[in-house]
């Protein structure tokens, strides 16, 4: 019997996990990238040299060749470029509409209003003056961020109304669009709820507790699951997240939706409709729950129902390496964290004599530790001391 066919788009880290695990199921595997020594391609079936945002030339070479079905992990842009494919070809995929209202910050931020979805307050600004006006507009703390990129790029907290072209040029460099976002500032504890949406009815699969670096950049440094929050306020969580992903039209999906705790209660930040980035679904959700997403998450792309069933009840948690700038002179202690008991990965994107500059966005980061423990304070403190016996010496 012939096999089934998935297209993957990426064939970067990022995507490395759902080439490897479509392969072990025993699906041709069809990978797509710009770059033509993206690590997954050595690892597909088959590899084209083709850009995840270029909808035109994937639908072109998705019907050429077939697929059964099409997916991406932990990146918010090629979406558009799976949902086309699916329309195109009717294979189990969020609609075009959809695809567009999850990836635009702005349009995400109108749609969730419209179905009185709780948000913080904003405006779309599409011009400097626009931008000073918005910025006018809502008093205390505010958030800016390009309408369509991710990662935390361009994200600036601000305070002081000063100095704004500067901010507004920084924030507009990363969109696309030209589009800027300025809202109002939430405070209260960050989590992540990973989804996963079949045939209109969404299954939650684990809540994240976030830590990031605080402002200006908001730049995340670790997650941990199964989150702390008490059990009433995770369903509030869930509650909110539900009504987001039926107002965005997410009806067979993963998603990866970014919630902070008001004191008004839980407000969406934004909705991803692809498996978190970061190892949260592919390295903490099944290290935590015993759920295989990025399997359940092919299955669901080739139309056959996923098993989401917990099979274990543990703690995991990731820290992500960071450090001063300046170039690397020396760097110690990763034999001693990788024999640690729970440790299951250390990764370090630096060696001796690279050049590291401040942390502003996620690709900044210099490298992560994943544990997983019996409880995740077992997990969290583990990871976090691991972190600090990695010494990164520059000069």
């Amino acid at each position: 019997m012939e096999k089934k066919k998935i297209m993957i788009l990426g064939a970067s880290n990022l995507q490395l996990p759902a080439i490897k695990k479509a392969k072990e199921m025993g699906i041709y595997t069809i990978a797509l990238d710009r770059d033509p020594f993206a690590v997954g391609a050595k690892y597909a079936d088959e590899f084209h040299q083709i850009s995840t945002v270029d909808t035109e030339g994937i639908v072109v070479r998705a019907t050429e060749l077939g697929v059964n079905g099409i997916m991406t992990m932990a990146t918010d842009m090629p979406v558009r470029s799976v949902a086309a494919v699916g329309e195109r070809l009717g294979l189990n995929t969020i609609s075009v509409q959809t695809s567009i209202d999850v990836t635009d910050k702005a349009r995400m931020r109108e749609r969730l209003e419209r179905f009185g979805v709780p948000i913080p307050k904003f405006f779309s600004t599409r011009s400097f003056g626009e931008f000073t006006e918005a910025v006018n507009l809502i008093s205390g703390d505010l958030v800016v961020k390009p309408a369509d990129s991710s990662g935390s790029r361009g994200v600036y907290f601000l305070r002081e109304r000063s100095n704004l072209q500067h901010l507004y040029d920084y924030c507009r460099q990363y969109s696309g669009s030209g589009e800027v976002i300025v809202e109002e500032y939430m405070s209260g504890p960050e989590v992540s709820v990973e989804t996963i949406t079949i045939k209109g009815t969404t299954h939650f699969v684990a809540i994240t507790d976030k830590e990031t670096s605080g402002p200006p950049h908001f730049v995340e440094v670790g997650h941990s699951m199964r989150s702390t929050l008490p059990n009433k306020m995770q369903d509030e969580i869930c509650s909110v997240v539900d009504k987001a992903l039926v107002a965005l039209g997410v009806d067979n999906s993963p998603a990866h939706s970014e919630v902070i705790v008001t004191r008004d209660g839980p407000k969406i930040v934004e909705v991803g409709a692809r498996m978190g980035g970061d190892y949260i679904a592919s390295h903490l959700v099944p290290l935590a729950t015993g759920v295989d997403m990025v399997e359940a998450c092919i299955k669901l792309a080739l139309g056959i129902r996923p098993s989401l069933t917990p099979t274990q009840s543990k703690g995991a948690a990731i820290r992500f390496i960071t450090g001063v700038p300046g170039k690397v002179k020396r760097i110690e202690g990763i034999d001693t964290v990788c024999r640690q008991t729970g440790v299951n990965e250390v990764f370090l994107a630096i060696k001796e004599g690279d050049v590291v500059g401040k942390v502003r966005n996620s690709r900044d980061r210099l490298g992560h530790v994943i544990f997983q423990g019996e409880t995740v304070t077992v997990a969290k403190v583990a990871c976090a001391n691991a972190v600090r016996r990695i010494k990164i010496e520059v000069g």
